[in-house]
């Protein structure tokens, strides 16, 4: 096949790099906001905070921040458009500075980045601390190292013993055999927390039982159990055991409370502090104001923020100076790209602010009677296309902003996909939001006879009847989101 060169054109859509700023900022929650402007302050020079008593305004027809001070107008956008430069710059400079063609100022902005916290003592930290009480040798002393640093988060040792004397070998050749590695495990299996270094969930609670057999013959009728009925009494099959071992009811409920109580994550717990997603900080709050809603933006961790006046002084200094050579052109051009930079990066932060406001604003009206109540029943359904439409945005600037904020009401602090629903119709025709229907559903599954649990057949009979037209794969779709188990796993005795 032969090749053959043409001139074609073609139209693409490639978003400017205050567009692609404006994208990674609206992705940011409050509580790391704070430290985004940091990094661009320590980043720009040209960029600072504003002192107190100047004000940041924006003027919706020039698109554009003016700033003004009480006192001067040090720093002002204004002042620094009016100083004249053309004679540093030829024609076209302004249009390849690598500021205009590359993202290089703004560092992606990490997804996974957490909140951070005091320090604590991790589980990794715990286990090693332990360790350090044993008397062991160098050689062992490495393998347990090896050992602990294979457990997974939840304390678990999942994986084989070759396998670690494989990783010994070929990493650190360090000789051992699976049998040291057995030794080791069972000294590692008496730190705390209790059920540390468990192959499974079995041997897990097994571990935390056998630390309590001084507490009576209880505990030691629990161990038979897991032993022997281990898989009945996951699935709840209570009668194999009760007739196994000759128990009453009463004798039965005792067994499955004690180990019920029992951590099948011996090692989450440790680190549940560590955890920054348990930290929310809202990104907006409404209030209920004797019935008007009320909506404010959390901005307690961005600044005012401004052209540096040293920068700007620079620029002036240039602007009166009679010597145009090479090197004052190269410093201007770097004094020109600073401050582009720091007027699109202000520009952001104003556009973040306006962007969110009103998303949230448009919510807030929209589920406006969820907002007064309180009650999920009173959700509308209401899609990303119904916001875009009404604050004319992008479908996917809604999703940012949804996906990755909350809101704080006097019901409590939700995430802003929460009030985002499909809807489904009922008998009379009027549209519900599929949500009302998962909080019936969790409503009737709360209610239900434990001794009884009602089966996705029963639950589909029981929400036709209240007049929601809903097939049972449904339901058990919605149980499921809910992650609410199948009505045998629900009984209870």
């Amino acid at each position: 096949m032969a090749l053959s060169q043409g001139l074609y054109q073609s139209q693409l859509q490639k978003l400017s790099p205050q567009q692609i700023q404006l994208m990674k900022l609206l992705q940011v929650p409050t509580a790391l906001l704070e430290e985004r402007i940091k990094e661009e302050l320590e980043e720009n020079p040209a960029l600072e905070e504003a002192e107190e008593g100047h004000e940041t305004d924006f003027d919706e027809n020039k698109d554009e921040f003016t700033e003004t001070d009480t006192e001067n107008m040090d720093g002002s956008v204004d002042e620094y458009e009016n100083i004249d430069i053309s004679e540093y710059i030829n024609e076209g400079d302004d249009e390849v500075g690598d500021y205009k063609l590359k993202d290089s100022n703004y560092p992606e902005i990490d997804e996974n980045k957490v909140i951070p916290i005091k320090v604590e003592t991790g589980f990794n930290e715990l286990m090693l601390e332990q360790l350090g009480m044993l008397t062991l040798n160098e050689q062992e002393q490495k393998v347990a190292i090896q050992i602990i640093g294979n457990l997974d988060d939840d304390g678990y040792l999942r994986r084989e013993f070759s396998a670690i004397v494989d990783d010994l070998a070929f990493r650190q050749n360090i000789t051992t055999t699976e049998e040291q590695i057995a030794e080791l495990v069972l000294k590692i299996q008496q730190f705390d927390p209790p059920g540390i270094a468990a192959k499974s969930l079995q041997e897990c609670l097994l571990l935390q039982l056998k630390r309590k057999l001084h507490e009576g013959k209880q505990v030691e009728m629990c161990i038979k159990v897991l032993e022997n009925y281990f898989e009945e009494f996951t699935k709840k099959h209570y009668e194999k055991i009760q007739r196994g071992y000759n128990l009453n009811h009463e004798q039965l409920r005792e067994v499955i409370n004690q180990i019920i109580k029992l951590n099948p994550k011996p090692a989450g717990a440790v680190d549940e502090n560590a955890r920054a997603e348990s930290y929310v900080v809202p990104d907006f709050f409404i209030y209920n104001n004797a019935g008007k809603l009320e909506l404010t933006l959390n901005n307690k961790n961005a600044p005012d923020l401004r052209i540096s006046e040293g920068y700007r002084d620079m620029l002036n200094e240039y602007d009166r100076g009679s010597k145009k050579d090479k090197r004052q052109k190269e410093a201007v051009l770097f004094i020109k790209q600073k401050i582009d930079a720091a007027k699109w990066f202000i520009d952001a932060i104003k556009q973040r602010q306006n962007t969110l406001m009103n998303t949230m604003e448009s919510i807030m009206n929209y589920q406006h009677n969820f907002f007064i109540s309180g009650e999920e029943t009173d959700l509308r359904p209401m899609i990303l296309k119904h916001i875009a439409e009404d604050t004319n945005l992008d479908i996917s600037t809604v999703s940012r902003v949804a996906n990755s904020k909350f809101v704080q009401t006097e019901f409590g602090t939700y995430r802003l996909k929460f009030f985002f629903s499909e809807s489904l119709q009922t008998d009379s025709g009027e549209e519900v939001s599929t949500r009302e229907v998962k909080k019936i559903l969790s409503d009737l599954i709360v209610v239900e006879d434990k001794k009884s649990p009602y089966s996705d057949e029963k639950l589909t009979d029981i929400l036709q009847e209240k007049g929601y037209n809903i097939a049972r794969r449904t339901v058990a779709k919605y149980r499921e989101q809910l992650n609410i188990s199948v009505a045998r796993l629900r009984k209870e005795l």
